[in-house]
């Protein structure tokens, strides 16, 4: 499996951007986790990180490990390949729900589901995801197609004893008809959290993780800051989503592990509590979802 990144990330809007990494912040005194990131996808223009450059970065500033995600069956081979062989990676795997429907109309979903279970079985995959619905731009003609693919992530969790990292965009409600209705798995993420107060307490009743990302630092982001405040602190993690939702004041430039003490740091601030006790908590918090990251041997490389 190539080292290479698979993909760019693109500019959807045409706009150009600073593609020069932030700084590196103050490190954490206490270490934790970024449990949701994408490093086979280069940012960054000619300047692009592969996956070492990315955690050396976060290591050298309390940044243990990531939970490196995939998106399609590509990425997440992918994602199985660098955990097999990464003391500081984990692995999730998934079809993000965006590709249910193309996948489906190629009649290859089912194929690519079964390509996921398999990958489920490998001792450092140990999420699947990111899956859930996304109907920002689907279609109602796509909505059954993510709602099965879904459905089928869900089951393999459970059958593989895994956590699930949901996405969810412009889809509470149905997310949470799924979940209800086929059952979630013990361990279940909301990446990305986007809600607000209300999903904060329904998550919280069902004893759903909330994951953070940059976005919490936003300007306009106070619903999800309200959400932050709501949540029981033992379902609260972080993430970078990198290379997307680089946290203030870097927004717009690329996003990397390395940036999580600056979101960390941010919701401390909205919780009125200590950094480094907010990192201990997390770190325990993403440890009991995902394992221990030196439970299982890497592969040494050649």
């Amino acid at each position: 499996m190539t080292d290479a990144h698979l993909r760019s990330r693109g500019d959807g809007d045409g706009s150009k951007r600073d593609l020069t990494y932030p700084p590196l912040p103050e490190a954490l005194v206490v270490p934790v986790y970024d449990n949701h990131t994408h490093m086979e996808i280069a940012d960054g223009g000619d300047g692009a990180l592969d996956y070492r450059e990315h955690l050396g970065r976060a290591s050298s500033v309390g940044v243990r490990g990531v939970v490196q995600v995939g998106t399609d069956l590509a990425t997440s081979q992918w994602s199985a390949s660098i955990a097999a062989r990464e003391p500081r990676v984990l692995a999730a795997v998934a079809l993000h729900p965006n590709e249910a429907p193309s996948l489906q109309e190629q009649g290859l979903l089912d194929e690519h589901l079964a390509g996921i279970e398999r990958l489920a079985a490998l001792p450092r995959v140990r999420a699947i995801g990111e899956t859930g619905l996304d109907f920002f731009r689907t279609g109602e003609d796509g909505r059954d197609a993510q709602i099965r693919s879904f459905e089928e992530h869900i089951r393999i969790a459970k059958e593989h004893g895994l956590a699930l990292t949901i996405h969810d965009r412009d889809a509470h409600d149905a997310v949470v008809e799924v979940l209800d209705r086929v059952g979630a798995p013990e361990r279940t993420v909301f990446h990305c959290f986007s809600g607000g107060p209300d999903l904060a307490r329904l998550c919280a009743e069902r004893g759903w993780y909330m994951s953070f990302a940059g976005t919490v630092t936003f300007k306009n982001a106070a619903p999800l800051r309200e959400a932050l405040l709501v949540a029981p602190r033992h379902l609260i993690m972080v993430e970078t989503d990198a290379p997307f939702l680089t946290p203030t004041p870097y927004r717009g430039r690329p996003n990397a592990p390395y940036l999580i003490p600056i979101t960390l740091r941010s919701m401390a601030e909205t919780l009125g509590t200590d950094a480094s006790m907010l990192a201990a908590q997390i770190a325990s918090h993403t440890e009991l979802v995902y394992g221990a990251w030196d439970a299982e041997p890497v592969t040494v490389d050649e």
